[in-house]
């Protein structure tokens, strides 16, 4: 049973603000704690907020970036987390602003399940993206850092794969099949998965297919081109290393724990979002 949640939000736009203020409305009135943090406020939700113990739940308030957000406040935490979409597409955040009122009953009566999401997490080099973390929800991703492709070799528990000519290559979990991975034609997994998927950024031999790897892989990539530096990439975050430092991935001891609202399954989220099925002669 719910007795206090956190809500986060890190855009300060009209359709945002409304939605915090009707979370707050909705959560008050039954008799709900809540505490509103924004990324502007500090590290944590609950830092000398009166909250001396921590939220049953995180609310993300914005879009599919917002969660990412999200998601590196809680991930050592074990706290589930759910996402109102102010936003645009919304796989993450799938709870629509229009329809919060209903939302929150469902949430208050436990109409809802708990998916443990995998992330991944680069093992070296460490200390990237300023101290931000490491840890993907996504994906990581390599890629070229000015017009000139890069080379891409790839080990997978030590074990030669492949060598990728290409733009760059996509590294996702199953939750970001359906982002990055599919805008280059990769798979879509259901979000419990655990599996890896590699994906090539405009490869320069069409031969070269995404592939799926078993959760438990380990992923050494050895990365070379004609300039000084690629881009790694960890969701939202992006830093730029010299050619001759390898990348080694792994899936995270951690998962993230997310709500998934009844009635609102991963599929219906694929018809709806991706209109598979649509037909104008329907």
């Amino acid at each position: 049973m719910l007795k206090k949640v956190a809500i986060y939000s890190k855009e300060t736009n009209v359709r945002t603000s409304e939605g915090v203020a009707i979370l707050v409305k909705e959560f008050n009135s039954r008799g709900i704690q809540t505490h509103i943090h924004q990324r502007s406020a500090g590290a944590l939700f609950w830092s000398g907020s009166g909250l001396p113990d921590l939220p049953d739940m995180v609310i993300s308030v914005g879009g599919d970036g917002t969660f990412l957000e999200t998601m590196l406040k809680v991930k050592d935490l074990g706290i589930p987390v759910a996402g109102v979409n102010t936003g645009r597409m919304g796989f993450l955040a799938n709870i629509s602003n229009e329809e919060i009122s209903h939302s929150v009953d469902m949430l208050c009566r436990g109409d809802f399940e708990l998916i443990d999401r995998s992330l991944l997490e680069i093992s070296e080099p460490d200390s990237l993206f300023g101290g931000n973390g490491s840890t993907a929800l996504n994906e990581i991703t390599i890629q070229k850092n000015t017009p000139s492709m890069v080379t891409i070799n790839v080990y997978v528990d030590g074990i030669y794969l492949n060598t990728y000519w290409a733009d760059g290559l996509i590294v996702s979990t199953a939750t970001g099949s359906t982002a990055y991975n599919l805008s280059v034609g990769g798979p879509i997994l259901s979000p419990g998965d655990e599996s890896i998927v590699i994906s090539p950024i405009s490869p320069h031999n069409l031969t070269i297919r995404p592939i799926i790897l078993s959760g438990v892989s380990r992923l050494r990539l050895k990365i070379e081109g004609r300039s000084d530096s690629y881009l790694a990439t960890c969701d939202f975050r992006s830093e730029k290393l010299d050619f001759g430092r390898e990348v080694h991935i792994m899936r995270s001891p951690k998962k993230l724990r997310t709500v998934m609202l009844k009635g609102m399954d991963f599929y219906s989220t694929l018809r709806n979002k991706l209109m598979w099925g649509a037909d104008k002669r329907n």
